[in-house]
């Protein structure tokens, strides 16, 4: 299991003391250090069986500069989207846990954490 992390989001910080509490074997990605290539936001997006739309902070400075809200939500623009997460990883929701299950959650709650561990 792999848990993508901005440190200093509050909703990671708890999504990983839920995972200590439970004994979880995990991985800590920094995803803002360790910037996750187009490739591996494809692998991500198929495991969580969402577009690139579903997973991008449309509030973010940077989305507001890009006017991401504004670009079309279809398979045309997909690879636009994947680019502009790729080059803007401040742009990608978080945390994202990849079970080892092979599936993926977004875990804003403690919830979609312990979905991931029921995995």
């Amino acid at each position: 299991m792999e848990i993508w992390i901005n440190p200093a989001c509050s909703k990671c910080r708890s999504a990983v003391d839920l995972l200590d509490a439970e004994g979880a074997d995990y991985t800590v990605r920094r995803y803002l250090e360790d910037i996750p290539s187009p490739d591996e936001i494809r692998a991500v997006l198929d495991r969580l069986g969402l577009e690139p739309w579903d997973i991008t902070r449309t509030q973010e400075a940077v989305a507001k500069e890009l006017g991401i809200k504004e670009w079309p939500r279809e398979e045309g623009s997909r690879e636009r989207w994947i680019a502009a997460l790729a080059g803007h990883p401040k742009l990608i929701q978080r945390p994202i846990i990849t079970a080892d299950d092979g599936s993926a959650v977004v875990a804003r709650t403690d919830e979609a954490v312990r979905e991931a561990l029921g995995r």
